[in-house]
């Protein structure tokens, strides 16, 4: 499937969207979060329900951004409500960074997210199938620790680029092993790039996204890009120059801005606040804040509306239904 050609007709439809919705799907199976995280059919059955029992345009595969530093040997925190978190510090000098190893795809959690999407693709015939990956600054940063990697990008940054070396070989690989599995695409999550500076953005992670984006997309096979940081508006240059299929950005930013600014020809999305409208709101709220979003961004032809990230586990499936619904409305 062209996934990029899929997205634009989509576009073109102001009904249509395309909300990062995996975990709430544990409530439809009566399982926990930690059952899910681990379990491939699992997550194969997630991508069906939601495919299933929602217009989403696409499933799209969980979006667990600690099984890539789980491969490379970081310490993973689980809990039957939460989304897994990354504990501790794997990588804190030059001396660790070279010492890193890359995983191989048997590591960890990674070959049971692989086989789930292969699985999954078994079960939905009629939507494309996005599998979820975490980006190589925000890898990075779960390696280094999220707050001291930005002090060792000032005062060692050769170290960070080793490991970002490191990181993007392995989502190169990892990314290869979902689109061989049947994936029509990825979802790449770069939420800590949302934090840096322009030049500290084109320097740590937009290279390493782009030679992702290079080695993995083609014309049946694309990348969405992810950035939910509040730092985008002024990076956005940087962001476009990635060639991604499709741009998704969070709420920390106003979405009506950043279409204002992009180009015509370049694809974007967002951006309902999952945590107070999904997980906190009511059906009532989502479906003002969806109608709302729509008022602003819906005379922009490259714009799909969504959520401004990933949607929280313990959110009510009132909620999701309301985003849809305010879609058709």
């Amino acid at each position: 499937m062209n996934i990029s050609r899929f997205l634009w007709d989509a576009a073109a439809n102001s009904q249509r969207g395309l909300p990062v919705l995996s975990f709430p799907a544990a409530q439809k199976l009566g399982v926990d979060i930690e059952q899910l995280v681990k379990t491939a059919g699992l997550q194969a059955r997630a991508m069906e329900v939601i495919a299933r029992e929602t217009d989403i345009l696409a499933a799209v595969s969980l979006m667990d951004l600690s099984v890539e530093a789980e491969a490379f040997g970081a310490k993973v925190n689980f809990s039957k409500n939460e989304i897994p978190a990354i504990v501790g510090q794997l990588v804190s000098d030059e001396e660790e960074a070279r010492a890193l190893q890359i995983p191989s795809l048997d590591a960890g959690r990674a070959g049971v997210c692989v086989e789930g999407v292969r699985r999954a693709k078994g079960l939905i015939d009629n939507k494309p199938l996005l599998a979820g990956i975490i980006g190589p600054f925000s890898l990075a940063g779960r390696l280094m620790d999220v707050t001291e990697i930005m002090y060792i990008c000032y005062d060692e940054p050769d170290t960070v680029h080793i490991v970002l070396e490191k990181a993007t070989e392995y989502l190169i690989q990892y990314g290869t092993a979902m689109k061989e599995a049947g994936a029509d695409g990825i979802l790449m999550a770069e939420p800590l790039t949302g934090i840096l500076n322009p030049e500290m953005s084109a320097e740590f992670s937009v290279p390493y996204v782009k030679r992702i984006i290079d080695a993995l997309q083609d014309r049946e096979f694309g990348i969405v890009y992810h950035n939910c940081g509040g730092s985008v508006p002024r990076m956005l240059d940087e962001i476009f120059s990635q060639n991604a299929v499709a741009y998704h950005f969070g709420n920390a930013v106003r979405m009506d801005e950043i279409l204002a600014a992009a180009p015509a020809d370049v694809l974007c999305m967002g951006n309902v606040d999952p945590a107070s409208q999904f997980a906190q709101g009511t059906p009532e709220s989502v479906y003002a804040a969806t109608r709302e979003l729509l008022d602003k961004c819906g005379k922009y032809r490259n714009f799909i509306p969504s959520s401004g990230c990933d949607i929280p586990a313990h959110s009510k499936w009132e909620n999701i239904e309301a985003f849809f619904k305010a879609l058709k409305e």
